[in-house]
């Protein structure tokens, strides 16, 4: 996030694309709602019909994979009737006419056309989020422009297209003069608790720690020499749906699972099965036997977050200690303390001598500490300094009090540039033999694939067993039933799951979470239109059909003979 969570209470519009928030993030839709009650306006775009649309000032409900033109054609609408804030554009941004230019084909009539959602609602929301001006009571800010924020999640970067779909987002803010205040900004809501921190700590394949890129040689020689080695790999490495391409090939033989289980949360399932199962090894790490565990050659039981120590960085940057509660089980370990004795053991095979006998490091303050070392946004941390509220970097100094808000007075790069970008459909589009469009997600109750809370008494109670959201039309086509079974099939496979029908999803589209292990998802969605910057695969736009199975049960009717 380029702000805090705190602000979004403080601001006069808020803009939200891609994230059912009061599901996946409802702590953070707590706040959107506080916002909403003391005046601010709430936009949403999106294709189903989510919990916080009841909240909403506007709800601008797309045709999947057609959000980009709506995004497009309000920039249009900014630009058209001079609501752009021209001193920002000036002072701190560069390649605004090339931008602007790529603009003018991109209408409101147009993305109406091609999204569903009207030219009325489109002009309404660009000037709602380009004035931020209040629905009702004063602002706390005193500015010629309001204070919107942009929050998105994976409906806009599961994508095969979403690295545009986030420079738009930005190119969106820059217009508007929303980023580098408070209660602004471009706000992507993480998917998991320390998924910042992994990625802050170099767990991507094109980067090093503090995202210094892989092929930069100044900054590799620099890490190389802290780290006490001659020298660092300078490839980008393979992404994981780009490495089960590999295995299947017989190119990766072994693979080393930690925390994850692509087997539910991996798309086209049937690929990544024959992918693991191709591997000469397969070790997985985790705290719960997963469905990857059950093909795994080894599994190496982990601590969970209560058990362990070390730190958590969340959704806005910020940097927590956490401390464990309980004892781990049996023979779980913390998970440096598992990687650090194979390392260990590796360096006594190769006749490398270490003073600790199991692990390299003798505790998480000391990695901790050697990472700063190498990562200039955490370079001013220390474990004493993250005690309570914790910091959010970027963190220089040792007396830096850390960032609440990104691009203050200036960008990181000094101007901020505006990409061009086109619109570009979804890579499987409907047609005669799927007709419909399937989208995935998530619900209140459950999380990512489901290997901790589904083994939770209360949230299984809840919500015990999975459904797929149908429009009463698309039901009606093929005599499925509320609440009776109904087989998706797309061209990776099939799964039979309850059926849900509900106007919460348009004519055309239905909504499968991907928790169930009973009826996954990821069965259907298909991996081999990647986003071509970040390698995501389009989980969000899958081409499907439905079935009655119990239309294949039925008895042939006896024909009368003449």
């Amino acid at each position: 996030m380029t702000n805090s969570i705190a602000e979004i209470r403080d601001t006069d519009c808020i803009f939200i694309t891609g994230s059912n928030t009061a599901e996946a993030h409802p702590v953070i839709s707590y706040e959107v709602i506080r916002a909403v009650n003391e005046g601010a306006h709430l936009i949403i775009v999106d294709p189903r019909k989510i919990p916080l649309i009841e909240h909403a000032t506007l709800f601008l409900q797309v045709k999947p994979g057609t959000d980009i033109y709506v995004f497009l054609a309000i920039m249009h609408t900014i630009i058209r009737d001079g609501l752009a804030d021209e001193a920002f554009i000036t002072e701190r941004t560069e390649g605004f006419e090339e931008f602007k230019a790529t603009l003018e084909e991109y209408t409101p009539e147009r993305a109406s056309l091609m999204s569903g959602v009207s030219v009325e609602q489109i002009e309404e929301a660009a000037r709602i989020y380009a004035q931020g001006k209040r629905k009702s009571g004063p602002s706390i800010y005193d500015s010629r422009h309001g204070h919107s924020s942009i929050l998105y999640a994976m409906g806009i970067t599961q994508r095969s297209n979403g690295t545009d779909m986030v420079m738009t987002l930005a190119n969106l803010a820059m217009l508007c003069g929303q980023v580098g205040k408070p209660s602004t900004g471009v706000n992507p809501l993480r998917g998991q608790s320390n998924v910042q921190g992994a990625c802050d700590t170099g767990c991507l394949v094109n980067v090093y720690p503090g995202y210094q890129k892989v092929g930069d040689e100044t900054k590799r020689k620099t890490i190389a020499k802290t780290w006490g080695v001659d020298e660092l790999p300078g490839e980008v490495g393979l992404t994981i749906v780009e490495a089960m391409h590999a295995a299947v090939d017989g190119d990766v033989r072994a693979v080393y699972v930690m925390g994850e289980n692509p087997m539910m949360s991996d798309p086209n399932t049937s690929h990544v099965e024959k992918a693991l199962r191709n591997l000469d090894f397969l070790v997985v790490q985790d705290i719960f036997p997963s469905e990857t565990a059950l093909l795994a050659h080894l599994i190496l039981p982990a601590a969970a977050s209560l058990e362990k120590d070390g730190t958590f960085t969340n959704t806005e940057r910020r940097v927590q200690l956490i401390q464990p509660i309980i004892e781990a089980p049996g023979d779980a370990l913390p998970d440096w303390q598992i990687t650090g004795g194979i390392a260990a053991r590796y360096d006594r095979e190769m006749g490398v001598e270490r003073d600790k006998e199991h692990w390299i490091f003798p505790s998480t303050q000391e990695i901790f500490q050697e990472l700063t070392t190498v990562t200039p946004i955490y370079a001013g941390m220390k474990h004493e300094r993250l005690v309570g509220e914790g910091l959010q970097w970027p963190c220089p100094e040792p007396d830096h009090s850390g960032t609440p808000i990104l691009h203050k007075g200036k960008f990181s790069r000094g101007l901020g540039k505006f990409n061009p970008v086109l619109a570009n459909d979804p890579a499987e589009q409907p047609d005669e033999e799927y007709p419909l469009i399937l989208s995935t997600g998530r619900v209140l109750y459950h999380y990512h694939t489901g290997t901790m809370t589904r083994r939770s008494g209360p949230l299984a109670w809840a919500e015990p067993r999975g459904y797929v959201e149908i429009h009463p039309e698309d039901a009606a086509a093929v005599d499925v039933l509320d609440d009776r079974a109904v087989v998706i099939n797309s061209r990776r496979g099939s799964v039979k799951t309850r059926a849900k029908i509900t106007e919460n999803v348009p004519q055309g589209t239905i909504f499968l979470a991907f928790h169930w292990r009973e009826a996954p998802a990821n069965m259907l969605t298909q991996d081999f239109a990647l986003d071509p910057v970040a390698k995501i695969p389009e989980y969000k736009v899958c081409a499907v059909r439905l079935e009655n199975p119990r239309a294949k049960r039925k008895k042939p009717e006896l024909v009368k003979q003449a």
